[in-house]
């Protein structure tokens, strides 16, 4: 805690502006904005401790951007928080990035959490590593997780970084699109060219020409870092797609956030198919494009969202690199709509490969 707030927060948990904040600052009012799939965020929110009902958790959440609402990663993310609270009886607090803010940003929205009394605060998204790592070290009685990072930006005694095996998930998905593609010809499109979204792409590519070595694969970013808007823009998703489904791909898998709404939507119009992230998007997605998406990789955020906040709900601080990869149940394929279901034997035996180790699969290209 910041030396000059620590004896105003002892005494009474005030309310403080979250600068450069958005989507909401409760459960409550976030859940009336689920689903909206918007990227954009609200001015500066303010934030306080919320009773912590029969838990002694005091939880807070710092979401990427888009937000709770994107039907993706931050969704994911949001799904394990419900289940912990629900369950354990607190009342978690949430904030969001927005599009092009620095590390300075990220750092202030994670400073105003610890302020607040919170005991315990996840940042959700690699784009946080800097700032979890410094905060946590200034704050060495407050515990964080982060999703997406191990590196020795957010390393910290007092930190879980928790991480995903994509190119594990995403091997799966690319050998659903090989089977089922009848141009042999698909896609993928990427939120922002960095090295966790290069795993999606390694594991989709590598998945494909397993069952096909000569199909044709068409890959692209919506952006470059810094500029992290590739993961909450529709518009950008939708006209990188269209243009993948013009040039003959007849499926498009996305790891693109909020932007994979775009993604569906030129999927629609194209009479192709589209594979969702993160969560099976096949039940989440606007209803007019659920019917194009073939299968989801399920990169379970949820599983370990909850997990994290389970132990600490019975005493155990968890700390380090934690993986979730196909073998511990983090990443799989989803069923939904019955698409797949002709070629589940063969999915299933490419999974069995890949947790007996007969099949290394890339992360990177």
């Amino acid at each position: 805690m910041r030396p000059l707030l620590k004896v105003a927060a002892a005494l009474s948990v005030g309310t403080m502006a979250l600068a450069g904040c958005g989507s909401s600052t409760s459960t409550e009012s976030s859940s009336s904005a689920a689903g909206s799939g918007s990227a954009s965020a609200s001015s500066s929110e303010s934030t306080s401790a919320a009773p912590a009902g029969d838990s002694k958790l005091m939880v807070g959440i710092a979401y990427d951007v888009g937000g709770r609402g994107d039907q993706s990663f931050n969704d994911a993310a949001a799904a394990g928080l419900d289940k912990a609270a629900g369950e354990f009886g607190f009342k978690p607090q949430e904030a969001t990035a927005v599009n092009d803010e620095n590390d300075a940003a990220r750092e202030e929205r994670l400073n105003q959490l610890v302020d607040a009394g919170f005991t315990h605060i996840i940042a959700v998204g690699y784009a946080y590593a800097g700032s979890v790592g410094k905060v946590a070290k200034e704050n060495p009685d407050v515990h964080f997780a982060i999703i997406d990072d191990d590196s020795d930006d957010s390393k910290g005694d007092n930190v879980a970084q928790l991480t995903f095996a994509e190119n594990e998930g995403s091997f799966l998905v690319g050998a659903a699109a090989a089977l089922k593609s009848k141009a042999g010809h698909i896609g993928f499109v990427g939120g922002v060219n960095v090295q966790l979204i290069n795993k999606f792409e390694a594991g989709y590519v590598a998945g494909a020409k397993a069952v096909n070595p000569d199909i044709k694969i068409e890959s692209t970013y919506l952006t470059q870092p810094p500029d992290m808007s590739g993961f909450g823009d529709p518009a950008k998703g939708e006209t990188a797609a269209d243009g993948m489904f013009q040039k003959g791909a007849d499926i498009v898998y996305h790891a693109a956030g909020g932007s994979g709404g775009g993604v569906f939507a030129a999927a629609k119009k194209a009479k192709g198919w589209a594979i969702g992230v993160d969560k099976d998007q096949a039940l989440i997605a606007e209803p007019d494009v659920r019917d194009v998406i073939l299968t989801s990789m399920l990169k379970k955020l949820d599983v370990a969202v909850y997990e994290y906040l389970k132990a600490a709900q019975g005493g155990e601080e968890k700390s380090g690199k934690i993986v979730y990869d196909l073998k511990a149940g983090g990443v799989d394929y989803a069923t939904t709509g019955g698409h797949i279901d002709d070629i589940k034997p063969k999915l299933d035996e490419y999974k069995a490969k890949i947790v007996s180790g007969e099949i290394k699969v890339p992360d990177e290209m």
